[in-house]
């Protein structure tokens, strides 16, 4: 089976990693000039956690994994008026008692993986031509190939995707804001281990451990109406992320004083992706590109292992009927990504005060939440996608 892999993130190393311990040998393009160091904490738990324990990577990721203690609410002088320890939820909660870096976990594995799949990198995918018993591919290079499945494993705004399926505007539905993530100097009075949050007006302001204790990795939250200009203007997304960020308080002073020149700026607007179908012929979505419900799920990850282990396994199954192993995978999955889609809490209404008065709501709010009442609640909120079970292959 010839197989092309078009992104060269978690969703689609973890597919080429599942396929080479099938014996099959896939593609991978990647626009990146190579891998992407760094990036987020991300969680695994539940079905994420149990298929990463299946593929043999358990001990190489809790190696690197983040010791967080939990989150911790923070007023504009970074007093704490809430606390929600990892431990609390027994690991399930905001905070798993299983993070580490992307990027770390995107080294896990392509370690792992070898020599066992080939990488293009700076390299994309320009055209595609489904003949119903394999696609023909024109690569942004000039080169050509032919495959017996394209899988778009190429993130939200996936160029595969809408090569195959139409443009974005299609299938994303705008959440109300957007968030940025980058990396600053860990702030003097940052309390190891925890997860320091600050709701204000329009904006919530975080600080969360790095690998490195010297780094932290900023998290701006903000309400912002859809702007498709945003998107390919880094200087005009750097300056509203510092126009909302003026005045804050909390840790915003660092933060801004790190904008100008952090190395890994990151911006998108809150996006959802629905798709009638996960596969048009013989191409297929994974991760993001089929199924994003945003950053504010904290499920991205998950459900791009759970994505990439469902999709490995139905066609391995079944190697000479793709078209069948790729309607079975959707079935399977679709529950378990019907709930993990779901953002916990009321989305950036919720989780970004609009004005004074619900800023001080939120307070209470966090209190309620970190109370021994609420806890049987808020856990049930971050588990319910694990309730969907995903077979053994």
């Amino acid at each position: 089976m010839q197989v092309l892999i078009s992104g060269g993130g978690i969703a689609g190393n973890a597919l080429a990693l599942g396929l080479a311990a099938k014996g099959i040998r896939p593609t991978v393009v990647e626009r990146a000039a190579a891998p992407r160091p760094g990036g987020q904490a991300v969680d695994l738990r539940g079905q994420s956690r149990a298929v990463v324990e299946r593929m043999g990577l358990l001990p190489a990721i809790r190696e690197r994994r983040l010791h967080e203690r939990g989150m911790a609410y923070v007023d504009a002088q970074r007093r704490v008026y809430a606390r929600m320890p990892a431990e609390m939820f027994d690991g399930a909660g905001p905070v798993a008692d299983l993070e580490i870096t992307r990027g770390d976990l995107n080294d896990v594995l392509l370690t792992a993986l070898g020599d066992g799949a080939e990488y293009r990198y700076g390299e994309s995918i320009a055209a595609l031509h489904d003949d119903g018993s394999g696609v023909d591919v024109t690569f942004a290079s000039g080169l050509r190939g032919r495959y017996d499945l394209v899988v778009a494993a190429d993130g939200l705004h996936s160029g595969t995707r809408a090569l195959a399926f139409g443009p974005e505007e299609r299938f994303a539905t705008h959440l109300g804001g957007a968030m940025s993530f980058f990396t600053v100097p860990t702030p003097a009075d940052a309390e190891p281990g925890w997860f320091s949050l600050h709701p204000a007006v329009g904006v919530a302001v975080g600080i969360r451990p790095d690998a490195d204790p010297a780094t932290a990795k900023a998290i701006v939250t903000l309400r912002a109406p859809a702007d498709p200009a945003l998107r390919g203007d880094p200087a005009a997304q750097r300056e509203l992320v510092r126009q909302r960020l003026t005045g804050v308080g909390g840790h915003a002073p660092e933060i801004l004083a790190a904008l100008p020149e952090t190395p890994d700026f990151y911006f998108d607007e809150l996006v959802r992706v629905d798709m009638p179908s996960l596969s048009a012929g013989r191409v297929t979505l994974l991760g993001d590109a089929g199924y994003c419900g945003s950053p504010l799920t904290g499920m991205g990850t998950a459900m791009a292992i759970v994505g990439a282990y469902v999709l490995c396994g139905e066609l391995t199954a079944a190697p000479g009927d793709i078209p069948g192993a790729l309607a079975r995978a959707e079935r399977v999955l679709a529950p378990y990504l019907e709930r993990a889609k779901q953002v916990p809490g009321g989305g950036v209404g919720a989780m970004v005060p609009g004005s004074k008065a619900t800023v001080r709501l939120a307070r209470a709010v966090a209190g309620v939440l970190t109370s021994r009442a609420a806890r049987p609640l808020v856990r049930r909120m971050f588990i319910g996608a694990d309730e969907a079970a995903v077979p053994v292959y």
